[in-house]
């Protein structure tokens, strides 16, 4: 196996052991024995960190890899980890699957858990990286957004023979979409991509259209059989309006052995492109996986976690900035202490 392929495999699993749980369903929403108040951000080991700002609430609930969420009401200290999302057990995840990339969205006064699952029992298929789980992203729904987040329904809403993740909520001119990657593991050049969802969000239709590849980006990099080259991996989008009404995409990948988020424009302004990369990434080396959000002061803010490593292992940890979308390009502006 190659050696980014170790680098690659081995981010996802320790993403696992330190940082998520294969969760049962089983579990009831809001009940772990190790709940607890007032944690500073910078103490929580978390992948992925996704944040929703509720109004109604004036709370923050923050999501991620694991299928735990953290409440705060200032950014800064945090109650957790609740368990809330509850797949279906009966359905192709199993009883303890992987929860990867928990995002939480408001629509029509529910709220919704875009996560990816990923069940080891299933091989969807054996390539040259070896034997590929079945992986891919389903949406939860609840009435408030602490949950519990049960399925919207048991339909599929990506191909079920390939591995997809990272799903994330879009709606343009009044159609709602799921953006997602296609896994670098499958075809060795990562995609993104976009399925339209039905209006209440308990299905997809059509096919899914190709937004571009991972070989499209000029700034995420990897040796390969002894050549630099592109780097194979999409991981996270996030979609996002400027100021001036461009339509813009943050998404995550490589640079050699530093984990880095890049941006992509669309040259349209609306999802189906063509996206146009920017020649170099949005932040320093070893952050990644980003979203933004408007904090409850009318703040954007990027949240994306720190990826480092400690003892021998990753760690990861939510970091969040400052941004500016006032104008044609997103700005970061400064980090948030912690």
């Amino acid at each position: 196996m190659k050696s980014f392929s170790k680098i690659v495999i081995a981010f996802i699993s320790a993403a696992y052991a330190i940082g998520a749980l294969s969760l049962s369903a089983s579990l009831p929403s809001r009940q772990m024995s190790n709940v607890r108040s007032g944690i500073p951000r910078d103490s929580i080991i978390l992948s992925d960190p996704a944040v929703l700002a509720d109004s109604k609430t004036q709370t923050y609930y923050m999501t991620g890899t694991g299928g735990l969420l953290w409440k705060s009401k200032d950014l800064d200290k945090w109650d957790g980890p609740f368990v809330v999302a509850q797949p279906d057990t009966t359905s192709w995840m199993g009883s303890h699957p992987q929860i990867w990339a928990a995002e939480l969205h408001e629509n029509n006064g529910k709220y919704y858990y875009f996560a990816t699952f990923t069940n080891d029992k299933i091989i969807v298929e054996t390539n040259q990286e070896g034997d590929i789980p079945r992986r891919a992203s389903h949406i939860l729904v609840a009435d408030t957004p602490d949950g519990p987040y049960l399925p919207v329904s048991s339909a599929d809403y990506l191909p079920e023979d390939r591995p997809t993740l990272d799903g994330t909520f879009w709606e343009e001119n009044g159609k709602p979409y799921m953006v997602f990657c296609g896994e670098w593991l499958h075809n060795q050049n990562g995609t993104m991509e976009a399925i339209e969802l039905s209006q209440d969000l308990s299905n997809s239709i059509g096919e899914p259209i190709l937004l571009f590849r991972a070989s499209d980006s000029p700034w995420s990099r990897e040796k390969r059989n002894g050549e630099i080259t592109f780097n194979r991996v999409t991981d996270g989008p996030w979609l996002f309006k400027t100021g001036t009404g461009k339509l813009g995409m943050i998404w995550t990948s490589w640079v050699f052995g530093d984990y880095t988020m890049g941006v992509a424009y669309s040259e349209s302004d609306t999802i189906f492109g063509p996206w146009i990369q920017e020649q170099e990434p949005i932040t320093p080396p070893n952050y990644g996986h980003g979203m933004i959000f408007k904090d409850l002061n009318g703040r954007d803010i990027l949240s994306a976690h720190s990826h480092s490593v400690v003892n021998g292992r990753y760690v990861r940890r939510p970091t969040f900035w400052e941004v500016d979308l006032s104008g044609d390009k997103l700005k970061i502006l400064k980090k948030l202490n912690p």
